[in-house]
């Protein structure tokens, strides 16, 4: 057994949501000596770039939450203007992107998923999707953890979906079966321009919660799939490209999905290839 073995079988083994929730009350610790010794730490194991940041010393933040989901400067991340241009949402490096082939979204060698899996298990909500094109970007602890929206929408419809909380670092992307599909998740699908766009925030061991904009934490009482419909007049759900839509509090992955037809990626985007928030990402067909 290799060391990337042992360290998914350890995950299957481990009581993820008890650490998780464990996880979270130390990120939430507002005590001076100890959030300063946890983010200095971090800081110093990550390497995290705290010159681009608009605080940047940990007595600035009021637990390691607020340091995790921290602001930029505002010229630290200029958007695309290419007219029709889709921007990358996160910070991060592309884990996979290309065809939604069959339903199927590729993960790693000798591993897919399926679109339905991933939204919820609904085949009507999946179905706009089929034929599509897909991209999964994967978030590194010393990452920015701010979500924004790759192009102009409005959001139509959000679902939790619960699940595993298994890492999402590229050796469990590789080791376990249907990595994104099973962990908990939020997945919010947006109208725009070329027809509907899917964003699913993956949930991971000890990330302590997902927020949206909208409705802060996603957090449902029950953990079973809850679905949420929005209205497309209402004024504050018609989000910008560039505009914030949501955070993760400890790292994670973001799946997009786009319909067939509408869009396309950037040809020097390939696995692996490093990401900036507003970067070029891809175009707009339609």
């Amino acid at each position: 057994m290799n060391l990337d073995d042992l360290f998914v079988y350890s995950q299957h083994a481990a009581p993820q949501h008890l650490i998780s929730r464990l996880a979270g009350k130390v990120a939430e610790c507002e005590i001076p000596r100890v959030k300063n010794k946890i983010i200095s730490w971090f800081i110093q194991k990550y390497g995290v770039n705290m010159a681009e940041a608009a605080l940047q010393s940990p007595e600035d933040f009021r637990h390691f939450n607020d340091f995790f989901t921290r602001a930029l400067k505002e010229d630290a991340r200029p958007l695309d203007k290419t007219k029709k241009g889709i921007i990358s949402p996160v910070d991060g490096a592309v884990s996979q992107l290309g065809d939604i082939s069959h339903g199927q979204i590729f993960q790693a060698k000798g591993q897919s998923f399926s679109v339905v899996e991933l939204l919820g298990g609904d085949v009507e909500r999946a179905e706009p999707f089929i034929g599509g094109k897909f991209a999964t970007i994967y978030l590194s602890p010393k990452d920015y953890h701010r979500i924004h929206m790759p192009c102009k929408g409005t959001l139509r419809e959000m679902v939790y979906i619960p699940g595993k909380l298994f890492s999402v670092n590229p050796a469990t992307a590789q080791n376990v079966p249907r990595l994104f599909a099973r962990n908990e998740r939020v997945a919010a699908i947006f109208d725009t321009e070329f027809g509907p766009m899917a964003m699913v925030l993956v949930g991971a061991m000890i990330v302590a919660s997902i927020e949206t904009v909208w409705s802060g934490l996603v957090a449902p009482l029950k953990r079973q799939v809850k679905t949420t419909q929005y209205g497309g007049s209402v004024k504050d759900l018609q989000l910008k490209k560039g505009d914030e839509m949501g955070r993760f509090k400890l790292g994670s992955t973001v799946v997009l999905a786009f319909p067939p037809n509408a869009t396309e990626f950037i040809e020097s985007l390939k696995a692996e290839s490093p990401v900036q928030m507003g970067q070029a990402f891809g175009k707009i067909l339609v």
